[in-house]
């Protein structure tokens, strides 16, 4: 069995760190910080946790800055979403959720181009 490493994108990790600072202060950045942090274990353990995003539907901007050729997401508290891809690691024994984004409801929206009511 391949073993499922998690790799962070640069946009994801400054919104992990994000979440890290203010969890000590914030109620809300904490629930979601800890929801994250679960949802990765179960990611590891199972690489298709995540609610498939249909191909037609993955933002542009993921398939020209990553090359995304599938998409996953994961809901988390207060409408929070983590948005990760699966792609095979360097050395065939591995596969690699990559995560690309951990966004709020609002941003979540404007990525994949739904209005708001």
């Amino acid at each position: 069995m391949k073993t499922v490493r998690l790799v962070l994108s640069p946009e994801a990790e400054e919104i992990y760190k994000y979440l890290n600072k203010e969890a000590s202060t914030s109620k809300t950045e904490r629930m979601i910080l800890k929801s994250v942090n679960q949802k990765v274990e179960l990611i590891k353990d199972n690489p298709h946790f995540g609610d498939p995003i249909a191909k037609k539907l993955i933002p542009k901007e993921y398939v020209i800055n990553y090359n995304v050729a599938n998409l996953f997401r994961v809901e988390l508290p207060a409408y929070w979403r983590m948005l990760y891809t699966l792609t095979d690691g360097e050395s065939k024994i591995e596969i690699i959720a990559f995560v690309l984004d951990i966004i709020n409801h609002k941003e979540y929206d404007q990525k994949f181009g739904y209005k708001g009511n």
